[in-house]
């Protein structure tokens, strides 16, 4: 199939297809006599797995190390490696995000704590002395923060 084709199958451009092709992910490419790129049918499933893989955060290169030129020739131990490592790699991202979360909150009950009647100037110094940031006069917050 022409890379018209492959594009309204797979939903990319012919400029991501050309830009996959070029970066090695996209192989068994063969040029017609006029110089078209003639596509198999399995690239169909190749750029599903290649958008895939990105979705759930692979890199280009990584795909490219556990994705074959002809899936005859999978490599199962590489490919569950990869996919145990980015796995890996999510479990952490989750942890960290779910301290940032965590931190966000603990400062916003910290800002929504402040005593009545103290003005809001006031309440940016005491958050910051708070987080063991001194607050001079002449680095004061402005009025309103």
């Amino acid at each position: 199939m022409k890379i018209g084709e492959l594009a309204q199958r797979t939903g990319l451009t012919a400029s991501t297809i050309r830009f996959y092709e070029s970066k090695g992910l996209l192989n068994a490419v063969s040029r017609q006599a006029n110089g078209y790129r003639e596509y198999p049918l399995e690239a169909v499933a190749v750029l599903n797995i290649i958008t895939s893989a990105q979705q759930t955060g692979f890199t280009l290169d990584e795909i490219k190390q556990v994705i074959p030129e002809d899936f005859s020739t999978w490599r199962h131990d590489e490919l569950m490696a990869a996919l145990t490592k980015k796995i890996t790699d999510i479990e952490a991202m989750e942890v960290r995000l779910a301290q940032s979360k965590a931190q966000l909150r603990a400062l916003m009950q910290m800002i929504d704590a402040k005593p009545e009647g103290m003005a809001c100037e006031d309440n940016a110094v005491r958050v910051m002395d708070s987080f063991g940031i001194p607050v001079s006069k002449k680095t004061k917050p402005r009025k309103g923060a």
